[in-house]
């Protein structure tokens, strides 16, 4: 009973006070008494438990009110009230959480805020999207941990869309140790060394389902370490030097997307342009990405990247060769 009433005592502290609010010895008496069967507890007990929780490493300040009264508040209880928002906000705009899902979790974020700080919780981000999540990610990322911490290859059936918007799921047996979970552009990815091939892998976890766990395996796979910006989660086929003429107006941007790795310099030629060079891995999703800029960003070097952005800009521009340039379609009556 004695564990019973401490543990009681912390979690009226932790609904009840924060770093304004407080509570006398008698309101946790008529807690204990209004809402389980501990009823006549002495002020002396409490005020043992008091300390025995102190003494426990938690943080409980006291105050002295009018006629001797000591008021006690607990706080810093683990998380601060902002970092507790954060997680809570960072829940509602998971697109991957189903709904359920999402109140679960934030109802244990909430037993640790008091009833104050959670009425300010109410005012929750929300995403602007429908669909809910068409597997367990959170089922999922379990299993895959589990996976890479028995140190135990995987098998698992992996997702694509057909043209009918269904997802097909195909299996084979994978020669394949997960190395690592990345989070990157709002998607989790698993990253594996396959040992056929000694290539690195990615696939979406939210795309994998039937995870299985394979034989036991001692390597333990090691993933290249980066010297420059990648751009999405595929491996680069190199890293490579990249000067670019860049528009003015997208100069955070770049500095947003190259980091540590970028350096900028004034075009001397126009001022509304910036010379930005970095370390950039090179791949298919490089020249896509310098297309989503238009006109507005010009490889300057190396040349043989400049070469294959000019190749690949001809081959979009064939696909529209029977659109003739500078005139309007013809509307027929």
């Amino acid at each position: 009973m004695e564990h019973e009433r401490i543990i009681l005592i912390y979690e009226y502290l932790s609904r009840n006070t924060d770093e304004e609010r407080d509570v006398s010895i008698r309101d946790i008496q008529n807690h204990l008494e209004s809402t389980t069967n501990l009823s006549r507890v002495s002020v002396l007990t409490i005020r043992r438990d008091l300390e025995r929780l102190m003494t426990m490493g938690n943080d409980i300040r006291t105050r002295q009110g009018a006629h001797n009264t000591t008021y006690y508040r607990l706080v810093g209880k683990g998380f601060t009230f902002n970092e507790i928002r954060f997680l809570v906000d960072s829940i509602s705009i998971n697109k991957f959480l189903s709904a359920r899902q999402k109140q679960t979790l934030i109802k244990k974020f909430e037993g640790m805020c008091s009833a104050s700080e959670v009425r300010q919780l109410i005012s929750r981000i929300s995403l602007n999207g429908r669909g809910a999540p068409s597997l367990d990610l959170l089922e999922n990322l379990e299993k895959v941990h589990g996976v890479i911490s028995e140190s135990r290859k995987i098998d698992f059936d992996y997702g694509k869309f057909d043209a009918q918007r269904r997802m097909n799921y195909y299996s084979k047996k994978r020669s394949m140790i997960p190395a690592k979970v990345i989070f990157f552009n709002d998607r989790f990815y698993l990253k594996c060394l396959d040992t056929e091939t000694e290539q690195v892998r990615t696939y979406r976890i939210d795309r994998m389902k039937n995870i299985r766990s394979g034989e036991k395996t001692s390597r333990r796979p090691q993933l290249p370490k980066y010297d420059g910006v990648v751009l999405d989660m595929f491996e680069p086929e190199s890293f490579e030097l990249v000067r670019l003429r860049v528009r003015q107006v997208l100069l955070n941007d770049m500095l947003e997307q190259f980091g540590e790795y970028a350096s900028v310099r004034n075009d001397t030629e126009d001022p509304a342009y910036v010379i930005v060079s970095a370390r950039i891995g090179i791949n298919d999703s490089f020249y896509r990405w310098v297309m989503r800029y238009g006109r507005d960003i010009e490889v300057l070097a190396p040349e043989r990247i400049r070469r294959t952005l000019a190749e690949t800009l001809r081959d979009v521009l064939s696909l529209y060769g029977d659109t003739a340039p500078g005139k309007d379609d013809d509307h027929a009556d």
